[in-house]
């Protein structure tokens, strides 16, 4: 019989939570053997971004807050390894959960290695082939020292085997993102949003960018809210901003010229955001884990980057990659208003059982540092 043993896992930014909440209720059914802790960087700190996920996602308080904050990529990752290394040392945890491709993500792999400590990363294996973008970076190091990569889309593994990794640390597990969805959704029925904003589902479009390549440009940004302007002509967009980008928008005082159609709102709660998602005719978005969403939820979306880390979404899901050209954004949007509809089915292994294969998995490996890494 194994002994008990000890995990913890890092959650940093919003995308975060929603990974590893149906992680942690996953090990709950395996209390008896494992010890499972939390570790929030403070990454995010906004109360709105971070705090109200916490409840929202049923995680408990985290058990170790490292109060990161904003700054640099060095000084953020350097301020989240140097007090996560004293939690590691403290606490000898005998695996390291990360997720996603954030500066937390790679920031408290090194550390769990470097101390030899084994690390499991999940979303392994997805590219998006551009070396500008920071995540890209953390993705590449993270699956390089991992010792299990579980892999979302067939994507992943193919990537991995490119890069020379062990097809022994290679699991195929599906999408713990969609564990969450899957879990939530019968509570979208309570969420008040829709009334709040008065909003019809399907007859309404969804905006979400937050990548700084997009919204920190002036141009882009006056751009953009011509084009939304226009889109509003044709049916209600909501639009949740991120705090930076709503700063940015009014310094250049473009608030001050917005159709009565297009709704400005801070972010919202992981539930509410939810319902939003569930009842959009139409969702344009910069984000990763809003193409995986809308796909599993069979919503129309137009992704306004160049590249996707997570191709299966286009290939077998209802999300257009269609660029950062707003115009080439626009005559897609209106195509899909005026009814031409992208078909999409639903990834293998999507089925919201991710979590459960993951911790299993776990379980039955051998996470024993004793003999050190080998």
């Amino acid at each position: 019989m194994k002994r008990h043993i000890k995990i913890i896992s890092v959650v940093g930014a919003r995308p975060n939570f929603m990974k590893i909440a149906p992680v942690h209720r996953a090990f709950l059914k395996h209390s008896k053997a494992v010890t499972h802790l939390i570790c929030h960087t403070g990454q995010h700190y906004d109360e709105r971004m971070s705090k109200i996920f916490f409840k929202d996602l049923e995680l408990p308080e985290p058990d170790f807050y490292l109060g990161a904050g904003s700054g640099s990529h060095a000084e953020q990752t350097a301020k989240i390894m140097i007090e996560f290394e004293k939690i590691v040392i403290a606490e000898k945890p005998d695996l390291v959960i990360v997720a996603g491709d954030v500066n937390s993500t790679i920031a408290c792999s090194l550390v769990a290695v470097k101390l030899g400590i084994k690390v499991a990363h999940i979303e392994a294996g997805l590219r998006s082939f551009d070396r500008t973008m920071p995540e890209e970076i953390n993705r590449i190091l993270t699956d390089s020292i991992s010792d299990y990569l579980f892999v979302t889309e067939e994507s992943g593994i193919i990537n991995l085997e490119k890069e020379g990794v062990s097809k022994e640390k290679i699991f195929f597990v599906g999408n713990v993102m969609i564990d969450s969805l899957v879990h939530f959704l019968p509570k979208t029925e309570q969420s008040g949003i829709m009334k709040e904003f008065g909003l019809q589902k399907n007859e309404y479009c969804l905006i979400t960018l937050h990548r700084p390549s997009n919204v920190d440009s002036q141009e882009f940004l006056r751009e953009l809210i011509d084009v939304m302007n226009e889109l509003a002509a044709k049916l209600k967009l909501v639009f949740p901003v991120h705090p930076r980008t709503m700063k940015n928008i009014e310094a250049s005082g473009l608030a001050k010229h917005l159709n009565p159609n297009l709704l400005l709102t801070e972010p919202a709660g992981y539930i509410d955001f939810l319902t939003l998602i569930k009842n959009a005719g139409l969702i344009i978005t910069d984000s990763g884990g809003i193409q995986e969403e809308s796909t599993y939820l069979g919503v129309q979306c137009i992704t306004v980057r160049e590249n996707t880390e997570r191709p299966v979404t286009v290939k077998l899901g209802t999300n257009q990659l269609i660029g950062t050209d707003l115009q080439k954004v626009k005559a897609a949007a209106l195509e899909i208003i005026n009814g031409k509809k992208k078909e999409g089915s639903v990834p293998p292994l999507w089925d919201g059982h991710t979590a459960e294969r993951i911790a299993d998995l776990l379980m039955g490996a051998e996470v024993d540092n004793e003999e050190g890494r080998r």
